[in-house]
């Protein structure tokens, strides 16, 4: 019988990873699934700021919404199933599939994007360029170290539960995001040239701007051309306000300027620029975060803000 259990303990040995290899498949599935539940989350709590960012990158403006949502859930089931081991294998699969396609975005539209604003993960801030490339590359070598020394996945059904429960989460997310941009009200005044000025009477918008910002400046010289009628147009620059009066000569854009931007983002918060805020009596009408192609003419022009 001794012998028979001697016998026995190879059989069970190779079961027992050395230590080096959980650790790497630890340390690669803790890196992914920061990164991917920071960029997920961040996603599917802000859909219609993200929706900006990818029209931004080139994305159709028409499926962004839609795009940042889905993308943003990916991301998070991935990040939550790379941390489980028992998921960890198809957490890696879907990372990594998620990372090439990124990469093979970007480079198709490598030309119009670079140095282009790329940051998926609050506060680190990256350009489209090499490292953007190095960087995703280096992620995506995590994926099979995460994946080759863990057991093979199970359990569709509760993969498919927790799928469930963030795709709830996003669609909660999103429209409580909706509720908040409607009915705002303003405050009595801002500071306009020194003195007082009154946002409770009348159309006003308020357009946030970044005087260095190209796209603004597309945006504003667009704006320029509409016939606003007596809606009034109030310029807030998120930084070096020392710039704005050149900027609105030199786009043209008549507007007075405020730099009350700490109180204003407060009540009408937004996470890039251009963004607008179209006022009707001190409350608020309408978020703007679309400033390509038609847009935002059309929609000003079905709140009845320009003609």
């Amino acid at each position: 019988m001794n012998d028979s259990m001697a016998q026995a303990q190879p059989a069970f040995a190779p079961l027992a990873l050395p230590g080096w290899k959980t650790a790497v498949s630890w340390f690669s599935a803790i890196v992914l699934a920061a990164a991917f539940l920071a960029s997920g989350l961040w996603k599917v709590t802000d859909a219609q700021g993200w929706a900006i960012r990818l029209t931004q990158l080139k994305f159709p403006e028409s499926l962004s919404l839609a795009a940042a949502l889905v993308v943003g859930i990916a991301e998070t089931m991935g990040g939550v199933m790379v941390l489980v081991p028992r998921f960890r294998r198809w957490g890696a699969m879907l990372t990594g599939l998620l990372l090439v396609a990124f990469m093979i975005y970007m480079a198709v539209n490598y030309t119009a994007l670079k140095g282009a604003d790329c940051s998926c993960f609050p506060i680190v801030k990256r350009a489209v360029g090499p490292m953007f490339f190095v960087g995703d590359a280096a992620l995506l070598l995590l994926a099979p170290l995460a994946a080759v020394w863990a057991k093979p996945s199970s359990g569709l059904r509760s993969a498919l539960v927790i799928l469930g429960a963030v795709a709830v989460f996003a669609g909660v997310s999103y429209g409580v995001n909706e509720a908040r941009q409607t009915g705002t009200k303003a405050p009595e005044t801002i500071t306009v040239a020194g003195q007082p000025y009154s946002l409770q009477q009348g159309k006003i918008l308020l357009f946030f701007f970044d005087p260095e910002c190209l796209h603004c400046l597309d945006a504003a010289k667009r704006m320029s051309h509409y016939n606003w009628g007596d809606t009034r147009v109030v310029a807030i620059p998120i930084q070096q306000p020392q710039f704005a009066k050149g900027f609105l000569e030199d786009t043209k854009l008549k507007a007075v300027v405020s730099n009350d931007l700490k109180q204003l983002r407060a009540l009408f918060p937004f996470v890039s620029t251009p963004a607008g805020v179209a006022l009707e009596n001190g409350r608020e009408k309408a978020p703007l975060t679309k400033f390509e192609s038609e847009e935002p003419e059309v929609t000003l022009k079905q709140l009845g803000f320009v003609r």
